[in-house]
């Protein structure tokens, strides 16, 4: 590693430490974000630091499940984030048949997280409030929530038309959801969960995609909220968004499909979700 790099992550290691507080005690909230090692160990950075910018009361841990690479050859970078004061979980392959490989590389983190409140986060999101959302965080499992999730806005959007309606079809359906049918939306660039109804949920089966979170948490009988709040709002990256109307037909028809087959929790009485889309590990 470079070693600029290096005198970066030690300077990351000490406001990471800062947040843990005492290692002895545990923290008030686990923060986990999978990375795929194939494109995301530089990423993970921008949101390690913007998790690091966090001034509130609330101690932190930060847990990376670092993931997708040959076991025999783990990339350095295991070891260099975990001298910042970073939880790592290494492991080589986290898919499984029938699951969203993003939800699958969340399991590991939470498994070993410390605490009973989980932030959930991917490695290419960008939170411009840590300390506002963290907090609002906080204050919602005070007050009892089980799953609570802010709005998701995107940076480096290609400026083409394709990808702007792309765009819109994808909050209006969430709005739709969300506001018109009372089913949440939570997606796993940003929502926080109790740990025990999170893999509870997990374990019966009921969850096969970050989306799926809300919806079982909710026909469960726990408390979803959540803020459209401005300052809360996390953007995740749009770099895959390559534009183009054939892709958008494409994508509207996927999304379609989708949506009928994950909301399916959402209707209660125990029925579990259709994970066929889920039978090769896609990302």
């Amino acid at each position: 590693m470079p070693e600029n790099e290096t005198a970066s992550l030690d300077r990351l290691g000490v406001e990471l430490r800062r947040l843990r507080g005492d290692p002895a005690a545990p923290p008030d909230a686990s923060v986990v974000i999978p990375v795929n090692a194939q494109q995301d160990l530089e990423n993970v950075l921008g949101i390690l630091g913007d998790v690091a910018r966090y001034q509130g009361t609330v101690t932190l841990e930060v847990i990376l499940v670092i993931n997708n690479y040959a076991e025999e050859h783990p990339p350095p970078e295991i070891a260099a984030y975990e001298r910042t004061g970073v939880r790592v979980v290494a492991v080589p392959s986290v898919w499984r048949a029938g699951e969203a490989v993003c939800l699958s590389a969340r399991i590991p983190g939470i498994r070993v997280a410390s605490s009973q409140r989980i932030m959930l986060f991917d490695a290419d999101c960008r939170v411009s409030n840590p300390s506002l959302l963290f907090d609002w965080y906080a204050d919602q499992f005070d007050r009892g929530a089980q799953v609570a999730y802010t709005a998701v806005g995107h940076y480096d959007l290609r400026p083409v038309w394709s990808v702007r309606a792309r765009m819109l079809a994808h909050h209006l359906a969430r709005w739709i959801k969300r506001v018109i049918l009372r089913i949440p939306t939570t997606r796993g660039s940003n929502y926080a969960t109790d740990q025990a109804l999170f893999l509870r949920l997990y374990e019966d089966g009921f969850l096969a995609d970050d989306l799926n979170v809300g919806p079982a948490a909710k026909a469960a009988g726990g408390l979803v909220v959540y803020s459209r709040a401005k300052g809360l709002r996390v953007l995740t990256s749009g770099r895959r968004f390559k534009g183009g109307w054939w892709k958008l037909a494409r994508y509207l028809y996927y999304r379609l499909g989708y949506n009928l087959r994950m909301i399916g929790a959402s209707k209660g009485g125990g029925k579990k979700p259709d994970a066929s889309y889920h039978r090769t590990p896609l990302r």
